[in-house]
Formats: structure tokens, sequence, C-alpha cells
């Protein structure tokens, strides 16, 4: 896990290289290892190296592959690397490191553009062809590693986060009104290529970019998700043997391709519970395992100590429990936001930054439960809106339960200068209107998976974990076991108030009270019920000269949340104001005093 930068020139021009090294102090924290640069006549390349895989200098990058003539940064693990390490070697490619970043260089000199088809892990690299003068860039299947870019008619720049796209200078810093119509519809998800920031762009998922001297760009996707159901009739019984072993192999893959320790985050709810058991199962000792836990309010539990306690005296985990008080979770709000890429409104983030400083000290690899809820089902909205076919289309069936505010209520809360058509609204409909998926649940999950999800917790465990050099797995988005759920029938995810299928595996693994209890949520009641000091902070955000100047917002929508701080939630049981503040907050900290 890494981070990764670079450049490449379209006026002729070599890189500027003094902006590669702006960016990379914006990518330490992902990799503190070691530090790296290179560059030629066209390119130049950075990258901050965490080190889990192949530990030794050799394995430092840019990578430089002389008798190829190819050059690479990294970011990800290559979960087949040694499979295809030995299918290379038989095809006569010589190695000189043991790592998986010499894998991807031999795997694009080999099949090219298409070399993401043979990778399975997560991703996101570029790769500098000298003898054909073009970089590829690419990202996995499920966008768990980030890569971003901003572009004019000069050069193309990209990055592991907008933070060092800024730093380098020369982005257009913008609003862009799509995107904001999208941070609050849609729960902060702003479906790629678009970010909040008209400079800033992003790589679609499962696709990769080819882009010349003359900016000249080729993109491609290489990987499609398919939820139909497959030719072959499979009972329940099947259904659940082949889910179960998929999952095994993907905790296995995450386990066994690592030179380092390797952890779990334990939030005591089903799926990081049943990552412990399969574990266990495939034969660790002494696992190390961690929780995190906040104060209660009147409303809210502010931990599921409970529950994960139950898993550790099971298993005999190696437990480390840590509880936050509000007050440091004020103080230290800032320094989250700080590490967000874009605006995130989840109200765990803050609490996925503070367990990762902790664990951070323990170990360099955590596995984690992201991805479980959205492949069977395991959000209270689904059966929801799957109950819900009162002669509704798609987009409106969906948006009932999940829009964070009407296009009305939008409309009501922005300045008109930033209000245009429901871009939310026909961005769903089209993603719900994509082939290769059977029925309405199918085609919701899917759109989940392969959109959603993203740019919620994927998104937000990758920026909170990498803000400590921590590498975050997730076995639940593995290609393989996302392929075969998305084709099973939806009864098996929906029924027993959904996750059926995970319900019936972790019987006898987990004690019952972990299978029957109603779905769980990182709990941080302080940013939901909006009292105290956290309403302070956000009456200062918002009441700010800096917020008033910027105009987004309405000032009359903002008094009156202001004035019922705990009375406004959205369709998912957010808090309306911590939005808007967040938003705000994140523009403060990342925009505000920047010289363009």
């Amino acid at each position: 896990m890494c981070g990764i930068c670079g450049e490449i020139r379209f006026d002729g021009a070599r890189p500027d290289t003094a902006a590669v090294k702006r960016m990379l102090p914006a990518l330490a924290r992902r990799g503190p290892d070691f530090e790296g640069e290179w560059s030629d006549d066209h390119v130049a390349l950075g990258h901050r190296r965490l080190a889990v895989i192949d530990l030794s200098e050799r394995s430092n990058q840019p990578l430089f592959d002389k008798q190829l003539q190819l050059a690479l940064v990294f970011n990800g693990a290559i979960y087949n690397y040694r499979e295809l390490r030995t299918e290379l070697q038989r095809d006569g490619y010589q190695f000189f490191t043991e790592g998986d970043s010499e894998v991807i260089i031999k795997a694009y000199h080999k099949w090219g553009d298409r070399c993401p088809e043979y990778l399975h892990g997560m991703f996101a690299f570029a790769i500098w062809d000298l003898r054909q003068q073009h970089l590829f860039l690419a990202r996995d299947r499920m966008g768990i590693k980030p890569l971003y870019y901003t572009q004019d008619n000069k050069r193309l720049r990209f990055a592991s986060n907008p933070q060092a796209l800024l730093a380098a200078g020369g982005v257009d810093t913008s609003i862009d009104p799509v995107a904001l119509h999208h941070q609050f519809t849609l729960h902060a998800v702003i479906p790629a290529p678009r970010t909040i920031l008209t400079g800033v762009r992003k790589l679609i998922p499962a696709t990769g970019l080819t882009i010349d001297c003359q900016a000249e760009t080729v993109e491609t996707r290489y990987w499609h998700l398919k939820a139909t159901r497959p030719d072959h009739v499979m009972n329940e019984a099947e259904w659940t043997d082949a889910i179960h072993d998929a999952l095994r192999d993907a905790v296995r893959k995450r386990l066994d391709v690592a030179d380092v320790p390797v952890g779990v985050l334990l939030s005591g709810g089903l799926d990081s519970s049943l990552l412990v058991a399969l574990l266990a199962e495939a034969g660790v000792k002494d696992l190390l395992t961690f929780s995190i836990g906040f104060e209660d309010q009147p409303e809210e539990k502010g931990s599921e100590f409970e529950f994960s306690d139950q898993v550790v005296e099971r298993y005999q985990t190696r437990h480390h429990k840590y509880h936050i008080p509000n007050s440091q979770v004020l103080t230290r709000l800032p320094e989250a936001v700080k590490c967000m890429a874009e605006p995130m409104v989840g109200q765990d983030a803050v609490a996925f930054y503070l367990l990762s400083e902790q664990v951070s000290k323990e170990v360099k690899v955590v596995q984690s439960g992201q991805g479980a809820d959205e492949l069977f089902g395991g959000y209270f909205w689904f059966p929801l809106m799957n109950q819900d076919n009162n002669n509704l289309i798609d987009v409106e069936r969906f948006g009932k339960y999940y829009f964070d505010r009407p296009h009305s209520e939008f409309s009501e809360m922005l300045h008109p200068d930033y209000l245009g058509e429901d871009y939310t609204r026909a961005k769903v409909a089209a993603l719900l209107a994509e082939p290769l998926a059977d029925e309405f649940i199918d085609r919701v999950l899917h759109m989940d998976v392969t959109t959603l999800i993203v740019d919620d917790p994927v998104k937000r465990v990758d920026n909170m974990t990498m803000g400590w050099g921590l590498e975050a797995r997730v076995p639940f988005l593995d290609q393989h076991l996302v392929e075969l759920a998305a084709q099973m029938p939806p009864e098996l995810k929906l029924g027993s108030g959904g996750k059926h299928v995970l319900k019936h595996i972790s019987r006898g693994l987990l004690p019952d009270a972990i299978i029957d209890r109603p779905k769980g949520y990182f709990p941080m009641p302080a940013l939901k019920y909006v009292r105290g000091e956290f309403l302070e902070f956000m009456q200062d955000i918002l009441n700010s000269q800096a917020c008033r100047h910027r105009g987004i917002y309405q000032r009359s929508y903002v008094d009156k949340l202001l004035s019922e701080p705990d009375q406004h939630f959205t369709a998912l049981q957010g808090s309306k104001l911590w939005h808007l503040s967040l938003l705000e907050f994140w523009l403060q900290t990342h925009i505000d005093g920047l010289e363009i």
C-alpha cells in the first residue's frame, strides 16, 4: 500500500519535477517507509512506499525495468502475483525482485492494456512505456485503491489523493455543480469521474486509461459485473457452500500475501466477526483484533463492545479495545478531515481514523468487513425498496429510501448559482438501467457494489487507514466472491432480515447473539445528535466569514438546521447539519489559502 503521483507533458517541455516533489509530502502518510522519484524527457513519477510484500530495497519504487523500458508506480496488493510470476517465468521473463510490483511490469509487457484483466487484488498504478511513448493508468475492479488526475493542454498529473494535486498547483478549485448535487443527495457519493472540484477527476473503477505525449487518450473498461442468474440452477445449500468456499479463499489470500503480521478490525457486527472465525478456521494463532467505542447518547449507544467481547472470548484473540471520549473526538476531527481525499459525511470516518492510529502501532495490515452489506443486502433500506413495487419506476423506488433530500429541498438549501437539473436522479436512473442485472434488487445491488460503495465506505476506510500508513484489506470485495454473490437469487440475500446466506454460514461459528441482532453501524452518536460543543463547532463553521463569502448555502436553510440541530435527518438517518458543516469544513481545510 503506497502513494503514487506523476506528470506527463503534452507541450514538448520537460516534466515539472519540482511539482512532483511538492506532491510527495501530501502522500507521505500513505507510504512512510521510502520515497522515490524517476523522470525522463516526457514523464516524471513519484512514490511513497508502505513495505508489506518483499520488504527489501529492491522493491522500492518507482520501479524501472531497463530491459523492457517500462517504469512503474503502484499502490495496492496483487493477491495472485505468485501464480502470475510463475506463468511469466515460463514465458521467459526474468525477475529482479520478489514482490508483486514487478509482476505488473511483466504483465503489461505481455498483455498491454489488457493486463488488469489478469490481476486479482486492489490496485492503482501508472506505467510509462518508453518505447511506445505513452502512459497507462489503471484502477482495480472495485475501486478500492484511488487514482485522481488533473489535466490541461500542457500536461496531465495524477496522484493517490487530490491533496497531492493541489500541492502541485494549477488546479481549478471551483465547485462542480453536478458533483455538489450528488454530495447532498447521494450520501456524499460523487460517482467517478467527477469530484467536488471542477479541476480534479478520478479514474472509473475497472478502467484503464492510455494517454500519449500529444494528449491522445483511450479509455477502456476491462471488467463488467453480471447480476444475472447462472445457467446452472443451484439450491440454497449449494449457494451457501459456494459462498462459504469463496469467502474462505478471499480471507486466506489476504492473509498469505504479506510479509508482515495481519490483524482484524473487529466492530462486533456479523461481517468482521465472521472474518475472525474464518481466520481461526484457517489456523491463525494469536490473532490480533481491534475495537473502538465512543460515548453513549440518550438515543444511541456509542460502542458495540458487548458483541466484540463475545468474539474475543470464543476465539481467544489478542484483543485491543479503545474507548474514545467525545472531547478527543472533537479535538481530533480536523485531522480526520485533513486526510479525506473528498468530503465524506459518514459518521464513522473519525472512528476509523482514531482506531487506525492505535492499530498502526501494532500491525501494518488489517482485514476489514466492508462490502458485505452491499453484496448481501444487509442494510434496512434494501427490503423496504424491494417490497415497494407500487408502479414506481426504478429510480423512484430507490430514491424514496436512499436519497438524502429531494431536489426541491436541495433547491431550498443552495444559492441559485449552484442550482441546475436533478442530476442525481438522472445519474441513478442511468445506472439502474445498465444491462447485466435481472431483478430490481439485482440492479440496486449491482449499482451499489460497482458505484456507491466505492465513494462511501471503501474510500472512507482507505483514507482513514492510510492516514496512519495502515493497509486495509477487504475480503468481501474479492473479485470472485463479488461475481458469485451478484448472481445469487435475491431471497438468499434479503432473507433473515438481510445477509441470509452469511448468517447461515456463521451459525455455529459465532454466538447467536451476534447473528440474530439487528444490523448495527459503527456508532458515532455525537455527529448524529448534534448538541453541546459539537453544535458550537458546527455553528462556528457555518457562521464563519469563509462560509458566508463562499455563498454555497442559503442562510435561511442554515438557520433552520441550527435552530433544531438534532431534528433534521436524511432517509439513511444522517444529520443534515453535519452534512453542511462537513463540506464547508473540508473546503476550509483543503482549498482556502491555496495559491492557485
